[in-house]
């Protein structure tokens, strides 16, 4: 046998790598002529909970967006897998169909419209997530609040109707931006009892968060980001552990 021979024979008993359910691979987005995202990497196993964390204006949310295909910021180079499929090559619409659903800061409540009538207007596009009852079971508050208008809820309320929403939509990787911002203690206790459950139904999530003591309290794995780079990359609880790094990065 030559030696090429024995060489692809080797590789070939060599055990393969598992592909990762979501990865980026050396992102890079712009706003405008501002170089935001610079090279970020990180993949996340299936039904992982990834914590984004970093001071203001390191990246996060830019991060967030891009991964789901907005607009602004442009993604100026890198690539964008989930569950085998290039979102690097998808516009926003597209990857929503792929199973990207992002919550963003401001929740987007279509006014006008009543609590229903929110989750119902988002189950139109194809492959339907939750129905209304599983929605009702897991978000009480919005069953007795099914009729009123949703941009008239409290902010609470309203972050609980952002999430329902993502989740009555066909769902692969779930996107919390700042789920926590605005809200008072013991609404961020309700809101934190949702994502566990979430959690334990095995939901792919990555979650921007201020309060990051509380969001590596909920995740597996976390990524900190400076000034658009990545600058850790290991398991949340290394995070927790480690009063150096969270000083040098988060400021707590």
């Amino acid at each position: 046998m030559n030696a090429v021979s024995t060489i692809q024979r080797d590789a070939a008993s060599q055990p393969q790598a598992a592909t990762p359910f979501f990865s980026v691979d050396d992102i890079h987005s712009y706003y405008g002529e501002s170089y935001i995202v610079q090279g970020v990497s990180f993949d996340i196993a299936h039904g992982e909970i990834l914590a984004l964390l970093g001071r203001n204006g390191a990246g996060k949310s830019s991060t967030l967006r891009t991964i789901a295909r907005l607009d602004s910021p442009m993604l100026h180079r890198g690539e964008i897998w989930l569950d085998g499929q290039p979102l690097h090559k998808l516009k926003a619409f597209e990857a929503a169909r792929a199973g990207v659903q992002l919550v963003p800061e401001d929740r987007r409540i279509i006014q006008g419209l009543t609590v229903e009538e929110n989750l119902t207007l988002a189950q139109v596009s194809p492959g339907m997530g939750w129905d209304l009852d599983r929605i009702y079971g897991h978000f009480p508050r919005l069953a007795e609040r099914r009729r009123q208008e949703g941009t008239t809820l409290s902010g609470g309320e309203q972050q609980m109707l952002a999430i329902a929403r993502a989740l009555a939509r066909d769902l692969k990787l779930l996107l919390l931006d700042e789920p926590y911002e605005g809200l008072a203690p013991v609404i961020v206790q309700e809101i934190e009892t949702i994502l566990h459950e979430i959690k334990e139904l095995g939901i792919t999530t990555i979650i921007v968060e201020q309060n990051a003591v509380a969001a590596l309290k909920l995740a597996d794995r976390a990524v900190i980001l400076d000034t658009g780079e990545v600058a850790f990359s290991g398991t949340a609880r290394e995070v927790l552990d480690n009063a150096e790094l969270r000083h040098e990065y988060l400021a707590i």
